[in-house]
């Protein structure tokens, strides 16, 4: 009952309920002009036969396409204003003119580094580099320290002992931070810092805080000396730009400690609650020249949502590191974020290269897999090229319709020659890709729709680091306690599931 109670207390219920209203609205509309206007009626017809013509010449996945070409010519002038009202990206002007910002940004960085490309001598791994300088404007490194965390327990001891040992400045930003163990371990030290001096920012999404945190609470932040800003804030009205989301996890201390990866701040991450079963995350900490970056991209998110300018360069220059980074065993490191606002997905496109240009395997973790054609064709080709592909979900989903489109790409592609696995324990959410002992990326950047087009997003691409052979260990160790999904019980799987899912699919990706 308590729940219950702060459920229907809560912001998201209020959201959800306007929405339903937003919609049930538009419907009512629709069917009052449709039946006494006849030419209403043609004029639906009209306006989706020029939506229909105008999605199919746009220069987007295919799956979108679907995905809204199927309600428009099943309701005409309904599907029209919903794909109007919400599959736009439409997002805030000032915002995507002060994001326009980053790309210079980044090539002040680019500067210092432009010759480290130069520096990797195999093809495959300069032809990724070289896509991330030119299309995400981020440059590649070398001298960095790189330590890899198979869970999240493991990471927020060393992220805890860092926070402590801040000196000038802490930077956070963050799809979900709740309140309880994890998060007010972070805040007491946030707070401590503040009064030391340190310049403390916290960005965190609306949407993903809205059930987990208390109605204006980034002013109870500021309250406490923290500047913080809320990205995106989810208002009266449910609008396209709503479907633009910040989903990084960015840690940046002092400018030389940098962590991405999978981890939010709040309790299941670390195992402190237990929601499905056993949580298994993954994250990484960077301590040399490519938190350069790291710092960047979150700077630039700063300034493009708030009214206060913060100076990249005097960030910058702060950075002092030891001569024990300069090892050319460190190998090559590569920060990089993908944005919606941009005609390139970064993302899936650095997925894409590692899965094309793999020689014996590629090793896949992921939380959600809603696959586009071109992922689906990359890897089943792949496999039949005898590439060993072997991908890791979750065996206790978070989001069960999600988790019916992850399992309805099973089939196929285990025909194909990729082999499955669940992680049995419970909740896999960690994002990797590893390859050919040479290629990993570790980051926040799902296998969905959302995360390869739809939000913003970071990651870091290793080549040549030892990073790469832990994070191969951790997924070998892995399987180990997961299930192998073969070809036979997929095709026992009742028809009225097989026919859910393939419904589903043609909605994945709006998912």
């Amino acid at each position: 009952m308590k729940n219950f109670f702060k459920f229907i207390t809560s912001r998201m219920f209020f959201v959800s309920i306007i929405f339903i209203l937003q919609v049930l609205l538009t419907y009512e509309v629709y069917v009052l002009l449709a039946d006494n206007f006849f030419w209403f009626y043609v004029a639906s017809l009209i306006l989706g036969l020029i939506l229909v013509v105008t999605i199919i010449n746009k220069d987007t996945n295919p799956a979108y396409k679907i995905a809204w070409i199927v309600p428009i010519i099943a309701f005409p002038m309904f599907g029209s204003i919903i794909y109007l009202f919400f599959a736009q990206n439409r997002f805030v002007s000032n915002i995507r003119m002060s994001m326009s910002t980053t790309t210079s940004s980044f090539h002040f960085l680019m500067t210092n580094h432009i010759n480290t490309l130069e520096e990797i001598t195999d093809e495959d791994a300069y032809i990724q580099s070289r896509y991330l300088e030119r299309y995400a404007s981020c440059p590649v490194y070398k001298n960095t320290n790189s330590k890899y965390y198979p869970s999240g327990e493991m990471f927020f001891y060393d992220f805890i002992k860092d926070l402590k040992n801040a000196k000038n400045f802490i930077f956070l930003e963050f799809f979900i931070i709740e309140e309880g163990y994890m998060w007010n371990t972070v805040l007491d030290i946030l707070v401590e810092k503040v009064k030391e001096g340190v310049d403390v920012r916290l960005i965190y999404d609306d949407f993903g805080c809205i059930s987990k945190l208390p109605r204006n609470y980034d002013k109870f932040l500021i309250s406490k000396g923290i500047k913080c800003q809320v990205f995106n804030p989810i208002k009266l009205f449910v609008m396209p730009k709503h479907n633009n989301r910040d989903h990084r996890k960015i840690i940046v201390i002092d400018g030389n400690i940098g962590y991405t990866g999978g981890v939010n701040l709040a309790d299941e991450y670390i195992n402190k609650v237990e929601r499905f079963g056993h949580w298994k995350d993954s994250a990484v900490r960077l301590y040399g020249q490519a938190v350069w970056s790291l710092t960047v991209i979150f700077l630039s998110m700063w300034n493009s949502i708030s009214d206060e300018f913060v100076d990249f360069e005097s960030h910058l220059h702060r950075l002092n590191f030891d001569d024990e980074i300069e090892d050319p065993d460190n190998g090559f490191v590569q920060p990089f974020s993908d944005s919606p606002l941009d005609a390139d997905p970064v993302g899936e496109n650095i997925y894409l290269n590692i899965i094309n240009r793999a020689k014996n395997y590629v090793y896949i973790t992921t939380p959600y897999l809603i696959l586009s054609n071109e992922m689906l064709t990359a890897l089943k080709n792949a496999a039949k090229g005898g590439i060993d592909v072997r991908i890791l979900t979750p065996h206790i989903p978070d989001k069960k319709t999600v988790f019916m489109v992850t399992r309805s790409h099973y089939e196929s592609l285990i025909a194909s020659g990729v082999k499955i696995y669940e992680y049995t324990p419970g909740f896999i959410h960690a994002k990797n890709f590893v390859s050919d002992d040479k290629f990993a990326v570790v980051g926040t950047i799902n296998v969905d729709f959302r995360s390869l087009y739809l939000h913003f997003e970071d990651a870091v691409w290793f080549y040549d680091s030892p990073v790469i052979f832990d994070i191969k260990r951790d997924f070998l160790n892995t399987i180990d306690i997961s299930q192998r999904k073969t070809l036979t019980e997929m095709k026992k799987t009742l028809w009225i599931k097989k026919v859910a899912r393939s419904v589903l699919r043609v909605f994945a990706p709006m998912m």
